[in-house]
């Protein structure tokens, strides 16, 4: 059995640097700007704002108070939670969400994760010093993974630092966090200021070989309304807000769940959100996509991100360190400390898998970080070898765009419909250290019409083409479409016999919580009767 009530955050600064660990990293500087480039920069904003208003902040109150009440309960995993908030047979299964979508995202994140390790590998022995006025950071991009004229992809060197990065998660996940907790105390920040430093460094140059850095900001920030149109935008713009912030997956809900019953979870919450988004919209939104338009152009950044998820970053980055004195080491240190970054946000995703086994099932740490590495490794291997033919962007499409958007509605139908609005308005209020206007209140009515309204227009308008694979990228060569149509097939059967997976977990779970429940109302036989068995 583990001892859950040991597990207690020491003090505020913990938990939220923690939540917001978890959500800074990847997706904030190399997916982030990825999808705002591919619908448009500026235009993408708006629907990015509005999603955080309507879905990012009622949301971040709602997981928070979700989690601290779930610890009290004595559950720590979104089946449990949600088991315990119902009290219906179907209440846990809805809560496989929180197993599926963090298990789907970690399959592919850690590969993208593998790749800032490499990246600073590449970085320290010379290859972000450029010479030309234009490199072809494609090719680096391109060479890294692999990616070339034959049908499996098999990157050497990619190999090997996935697994490293595989090695160093899953030591941390079966040792404890306690180690990267306190580094990330101090590398966060430095994270931080570094990438605040390039951003002035970018304003104090003011133009690179001629061309305005205002002119790539004017493309991040200038709107096209007449976008606003198509739902896809509307569609990726939430499911960005609820990946960064880590909603709708449960890991926000296993991490406050060590709250104690009166620990605050307003200003907390909106703490780790704030910091998250600084990070996201004002350095990564300056950094990233701004200097992709004055190096490849509008049009070129435009079709390199509908090409690859994570691209854009890993072909503007090294540009900008090549422009730097000392630019290789510089940028073998910023790629590092996003490589723990991420690395933080990686473990944090596992938290809620772990939080479901040694709950339910009662496994050790250790049995379940080695069931977890064997798996996850299986589902690697396609992602790795078919990167070349969108495995891994179909995977990410899904589990972001959907799979968390849907995840996101239920937990709020149940927190408003099942556990009722006063008894979550107080969970959210109780122990606040700041005043949470009452507005908010009734957004949390809102959130579940905006989300599924966005789902709705969507699937409306995309989910045919989409599903006929009639929407593939026009840039795909004819040569490659019938593998690329294949391999999209074959992760959405993968995906979907994942689902079932974690569904038969639950499942087993609580045919082995009714045995157990059987066992102990079970009369204890007296010695006269033990007495005449044995004879």
């Amino acid at each position: 059995m583990i001892n859950r009530k040991a597990e207690r955050w020491t003090g505020r600064l913990g938990v939220i640097l923690a939540v917001a660990g978890s959500a800074i990293g990847l997706s904030s500087f190399l997916r982030f700007p990825t999808e705002a480039a591919r619908y448009g920069g500026g235009t993408f904003m708006i629907p990015y704002l509005c999603a955080l208003i309507c879905c990012g902040i009622p949301l971040v109150w709602m997981e928070w108070a979700f989690g601290r009440y779930g610890g009290i309960w004595g559950r720590h995993n979104l089946p449990g939670i949600f088991d315990a908030v119902t009290r219906r047979p179907w209440g846990k299964y809805l809560g496989v969400l929180g197993l599926y979508a963090p298990f789907i995202i970690i399959v592919y994140y850690l590969y993208v994760e593998s790749w800032t390790l490499g990246y600073t590998f590449y970085s320290a022995i010379g290859k972000f010093t450029y010479k030309s006025a234009l490199p072809d950071t494609t090719y680096l991009f391109n060479h890294y993974l692999g990616i070339g004229g034959q049908v499996i992809s098999l990157p050497i060197i990619g190999l090997v630092f996935l697994l490293i990065t595989l090695a160093l998660n899953f030591y941390i996940l079966n040792r404890g966090e306690a180690g990267i907790d306190k580094f990330t105390t101090y590398a966060m920040p430095v994270f931080c200021l570094f990438s605040v430093g390039l951003m002035v460094y970018l304003f104090l140059t003011r133009s690179f070989h001629g061309v305005s850095i205002w002119r790539g900001l004017d493309y991040a920030w200038k709107p096209d309304l007449h976008a606003l149109a198509d739902p896809a935008i509307w569609l990726s713009a939430t499911g960005q807000v609820l990946f960064t912030l880590s909603l709708g997956l449960g890991a926000v809900i296993t991490y406050t769940s060590f709250l104690r019953k009166d620990d605050d979870v307003a200003l907390s919450g909106l703490t780790s959100l704030s910091i998250n988004e600084l990070v996201e919209i004002v350095l990564a939104g300056t950094l990233v996509l701004p200097m992709a338009i004055i190096f490849f152009g509008p049009h070129a950044t435009t079709a390199t991100a509908q090409q690859h998820a994570f691209s854009l970053g890993f072909m503007t980055l090294p540009i900008i360190f090549g422009q730097l004195p000392h630019g290789d080491l510089l940028g073998a240190l910023w790629f590092l400390l996003l490589f723990f970054s991420g690395l933080t946000a990686s473990v944090s995703l596992m938290k809620p898998i772990v939080a479901f086994f040694e709950d339910e099932l009662h496994w050790t740490r250790a049995k379940t970080s080695w069931i977890l590495l064997v798996v996850t490794i299986a589902y690697l291997a396609p992602v790795v070898l078919l990167q070349k033919y969108g495995f891994l962007d179909e995977m990410d499409f899904w589990a972001v765009n959907i799979v968390l958007l849907v995840g996101a509605l239920v937990e709020t139908v149940i927190f408003i419909a099942v556990l009722g609005m006063a008894r979550g308005w107080e969970g959210i209020t109780t122990g606040a250290r700041m005043h949470v206007p009452v507005i908010f209140k009734y957004i949390l009515y809102i959130t579940p019409i905006f989300l599924l309204g966005t789902l709705a227009w969507w699937a409306w308008m995309h989910a045919l083409p989409k599903l006929m694979l009639t929407d593939l990228p026009a840039t795909i060569a004819k040569a490659d479409l019938p593998y690329r149509m294949i391999v999209t097939i074959a992760s959405r059967v993968t995906m979907g016999l994942f689902l079932l997976l974690m569904l038969l977990a639950i499942r087993f779970a609580a045919a082995r919580a009714r045995a157990r429940a059987t066992e102990l109302s079970l009369p204890t036989p007296t010695d006269e009767e033990v007495s005449s068995d044995v004879s």
